[in-house]
């Protein structure tokens, strides 16, 4: 799902089709400018979508929650050991029958919540199994192409009670009279359609309730968000400076903050770009892009935004976002405000990047280097991991450039998580060849023998416990690690 760069005749740039892109529209540009990007408003592949039926442009809504902005407090108090068994490695789905879910994740009630395609599980402090709901949300309907969602994607915590589930959709196609793959005309406006309206209301994120009996109801699919132009809107997630244009479809990945000031903010990553939410408002979105610069037949410049899919997400201990696309990497200093997270000034502003690079020692710019997880140990060492080609020490030299180094010694290059621990160490979670933890020497690699699978799918560290929790999600199961 990458892209391919190669010449084409003199001054010309020629990348094959992003699985999911950003921006297809080429403007003319003096020779001379470099600018960074701002707020894309970008375009999609285009995929045969057969129509769903027509949405309401107001329908009824129960007021939001009464929750404040989203956030919990953090007292910095660690909770003690937690209502969940301290053996140092406990198979969970061994122990307590979490079976081979795609994604888990903890809420701030310490319930741990399991996906496995429509199906959601829930296992509260204390249940001897997961209870599991199916058709929830959008897996009401049967997962395809003409339908709410290809597929479920992952699972987060939130709040006591609260998880978010993410999807995936297709790609959009272009629509007559549009010259914007994702650019979709509101009622009343000039090529306005029911059926392309309907497509805002796939793929995206949903927000599910626990209830009494254990098992999970749609709390609201994800709507609100902080831009005028989305007042009232009920349509999903998308671009929150404009509402017109539906970019993020598709949520590849999600982590909670789990301490500091913004405790209990989301985060998602999508086929475009990262949005962060506070309680069931959010504000999208970041992406570290760049411009591929092509020529026309005229002798002019032309640019267009490169911004590929983006599954490599952490949350540093400071609380900085760090994200990776399939080319770029990128770390973003939040702010108090959810609705200045869009505003892009680069290295200035609200929300400034104080990295935004690319990895030269292994790739030009316009190649995928597949990352797919973006750490920083306690020793404030920035690691990253690649589903082809292994992990990656980096040391950024300016806000734009790095020291880049390869991590020697694992057995395979296959990776797809990471995660750092508050004792120093940084656990790897490879395709093929298990879990390994790199010890807060940088040097020292150890193979956790203890954790069946081969295929690590996830990692989910949860640090307001003493001993503090590392969820390994495998293709055998789950399987906990207290303590590292």
């Amino acid at each position: 799902m990458g892209i391919r760069a190669g010449a084409v005749g003199a001054g010309l740039t020629v990348i094959s089709l992003l699985a999911m892109g950003c921006d297809d529209r080429p403007r003319t540009i003096d020779s001379q400018e470099h600018p960074e990007p701002g707020p894309s408003l970008g375009s999609e592949v285009p995929s045969d979508i057969p129509p769903v039926p027509p949405v309401d442009e107001n329908p009824p809504s129960p007021p939001p929650p009464d929750e404040g902005p989203g956030t919990v407090p953090d007292t910095g108090e660690p909770q003690g050991a937690g209502p969940w068994p301290v053996d140092a490695v406990l198979d969970y789905t061994q122990a307590f029958g979490a079976g081979t879910p795609q994604s888990v994740g903890l809420d701030e009630g310490l319930n741990l919540w399991l996906l496995d395609g429509n199906r959601i599980g829930v296992m509260r402090p204390g249940d001897p199994a997961p209870v599991w709901t199916a058709g929830v949300g959008q897996a009401r309907q049967p997962f395809g192409r003409d339908s709410l969602a290809i597929d479920s994607t992952v699972i987060c915590g939130g709040e006591a009670g609260r998880a978010y589930v993410g999807y995936r959709a297709p790609e959009m196609q272009r629509a007559e009279g549009i010259s914007q793959r994702t650019y979709i005309p509101g009622p009343g406006e000039a090529n306005y359609t029911p059926e392309r309206y309907a497509e805002y209301q796939k793929g995206d994120l949903d927000a599910v309730r626990l209830q009494p009996d254990g098992t999970v109801a749609l709390e609201e699919h994800v709507w609100r968000t902080t831009g005028a132009s989305n007042a009232g809107k009920q349509i999903g997630i998308h671009n929150t400076n404009d509402f017109h244009y539906e970019e993020d479809r598709s949520i590849l990945n999600c982590a909670r903050v789990t301490r500091g000031p913004y405790r209990g903010d989301l985060y998602v990553t999508t086929n475009h770009g990262v949005t962060r939410i506070q309680g069931l408002t959010y504000n999208s979105h970041r992406h570290p892009g760049w411009y591929l610069i092509t020529t026309n037949p005229d002798g002019t410049k032309a640019e267009s935004l490169q911004c590929p899919p983006m599954y490599g997400l952490g949350i540093a201990s400071n609380g900085d976002v760090l994200v990776a696309n399939e080319q770029m990497a990128g770390v973003l200093v939040p702010s108090a405000r959810l609705e200045e997270w869009d505003r892009e000034n680069t290295w200035t502003g609200p929300t400034p990047w104080t990295f935004k690079g690319f990895n030269h020692a292994l790739n030009d710019q316009a190649s995928d280097d597949f990352w797919r997880a973006f750490e920083q140990t306690s020793s404030g060492h920035y690691y990253l991991g690649s589903a082809e080609f292994g992990v990656w020490a980096m040391t950024p030299k300016s806000r734009s450039t790095g020291n880049w180094s390869k991590l020697a010694g694992l057995p395979s290059n296959r990776i797809l998580a990471l995660k750092a621990t508050d004792d120093g160490a940084l656990y790897i979670g490879t395709n093929g060849a298990g879990l390994w933890r790199l010890e807060p020497d940088g040097l020292t690699l150890t193979h956790v023998q203890q954790v069946s699978g081969q295929r690590i799918l996830q990692l989910v560290y949860e640090p307001t416990v003493t001993p503090s929790m590392l969820l390994v999600l495998t293709d055998l199961g789950l399987t906990v690690l207290r303590g590292p």
